[in-house]
């Protein structure tokens, strides 16, 4: 097995690299037009790389995305003694070959657990294989508070021991986790993730009620029941995990990413254009599908995807609500709304999940967008047209959001921040090149 210094494919390839220094010049008045590959999902791929934590044996996964997300837990899990081995083909894309038969629990390197919220899904995965995890807090979007009061009561109900003290969260379970039944306040997907990796290697039955539904969850259950994890209640609120059997090695694909598929459809109906989004599946929309067909984004099914357009009706005003899957997702709401500063009408856009994702909005005001926030609730009154101006992305979804703005927008946005848009997504400024737009990187 391969053991590289650093994230070999990834360190190679100096597009996922985010200098600090460098901005996104997005020309405004493009039409898209083409074909526009959908990563593997960046919210399915992180869990589905801590699985291999679990087993001794290889776990490969197909479909990888190519985003610093990927590149920093890459990074985490060969600190603690997994190697990881990168290939790439024109199938099926990035593919990683995980081996964690060593892992050393102390190894948890606190700078980069620190730039990745998913860190935490260690805390689960290193206690049940290892007895014990020393976990610096993890960091992330700055959207809200999420705290990790939700995976910490889980699992000390299956009989860890966990203490945080300075910052640094300290877990044992020297008689190894036993199953339990945990009913989370929230279905929060981090938590719900968090304890079915330890759910596995606990003894005895753990049953999870409510659970979080997202589609990412039922990739990792698949992912660990080709392990020889037994899983009960996959897409259902009720997880009912069979555990403390050894797991295998197995093979995966990372099912498509649905948040770029939203935000990508959005961009294509802002400029007018049509774009084949392949290997996209409309089933993982949820809510947003509807949500999308009422504001004026034409999803048709074709052979090997969707193909996305603006109806002839144009973009019009829709009111919508953030909420659990298979609710719209509040990683929707940022591109959304850049969608519908532009749109006939009004619109009523409320976050239920985030009490900070409305961070956006003053920097999609200075392009001219007519938006404005009453607690939880953002209304946009649709102008004409957007028009450039320098922005910051200060979160993953934000970043998405004000790439999309910037395509429709009259003259060339500046957007800076740009490694919140590259921990998120796999070079969708070169995807979206490719369909017409025309967007540079620039050190100015």
């Amino acid at each position: 097995m391969n053991h590289p210094a650093d994230v070999s494919l990834l360190a190679a390839s100096p597009w996922w690299r985010s200098d600090p220094g460098t901005s996104l010049v997005i020309r405004g008045g493009s039409r898209l037009v083409g074909t526009y590959p959908i990563s593997g999902a960046k919210n399915a791929v992180l869990p589905l790389m801590v699985s291999a934590l679990l087993t001794p044996h290889l776990v490969t996964l197909h479909n990888v995305p190519a985003s610093l997300d990927v590149a920093v837990l890459s990074n985490l899990l060969q600190r603690l003694g997994v190697g990881l081995n990168w290939s790439s083909n024109g199938r099926t894309g990035l593919s990683l070959t995980l081996c964690a038969d060593q892992v050393h629990p102390a190894r948890i390197d606190r700078d980069l657990v620190g730039r990745m919220r998913a860190s935490v899904l260690l805390l689960g995965a290193v206690l049940a294989r290892c007895g014990e995890a020393c976990l610096p807090m993890p960091g992330g979007d700055a959207i809200g508070l999420r705290g990790i009061d939700f995976h910490v009561a889980g699992l000390r109900a299956m009989g860890a021991e966990v203490d945080i003290t300075g910052g640094v969260i300290h877990a044992k379970a020297p008689r190894g986790l036993r199953g339990a039944e945990v009913a989370l306040p929230l279905p929060s997907v981090g938590a719900t993730e968090n304890l079915l990796l330890a759910a596995v290697l606990a003894s005895g039955r753990t049953v999870i009620r409510n659970a979080a539904r997202e589609p990412e969850i039922a990739d990792l259950v698949h992912c660990l029941a080709a392990m020889g994890a037994q899983i009960e209640g996959v897409n259902s609120d009720v997880l009912s995990i069979a555990g403390g059997r050894p797991l295998i090695g197995a093979v995966h694909t990372v099912l498509p990413d649905r948040i770029e598929l939203g935000t990508v459809a959005c961009a294509v109906a802002v400029t007018g254009g049509e774009v084949m989004l392949q290997r996209a599946r409309a089933d993982l929309l949820g809510a947003a599908g509807p949500a999308l067909a009422a504001a004026g984004v034409v999803l048709e099914n074709v052979d090997g995807g969707l193909l996305a357009r603006r109806s002839s009706a144009g973009i019009t005003g829709i009111d919508l609500h953030t909420r659990p899957y298979p609710g719209f997702a509040t990683d929707l709401q940022s591109p959304v709304m850049a969608m519908l500063a532009t749109a006939k009408g009004a619109s009523a856009v409320t976050e239920t999940i985030f009490e900070q994702r409305f961070r956006h909005v003053d920097e999609l005001r200075k392009m001219g967008a007519n938006i404005t926030v009453h607690g939880r609730t953002a209304w946009v009154r649709g102008v004409e047209r957007l028009t450039a101006a320098r922005v910051t992305a200060t979160d993953v979804r934000a970043a998405a959001a004000l790439v999309l703005a910037g395509l429709g927008a009259k003259g060339d946005t500046i957007l800076d921040g740009l490694d919140h848009l590259d921990r998120g997504y796999d070079r969708m400024a070169d995807k979206l090149v490719a369909c017409g737009a025309v967007i540079t990187r620039s050190s100015a």
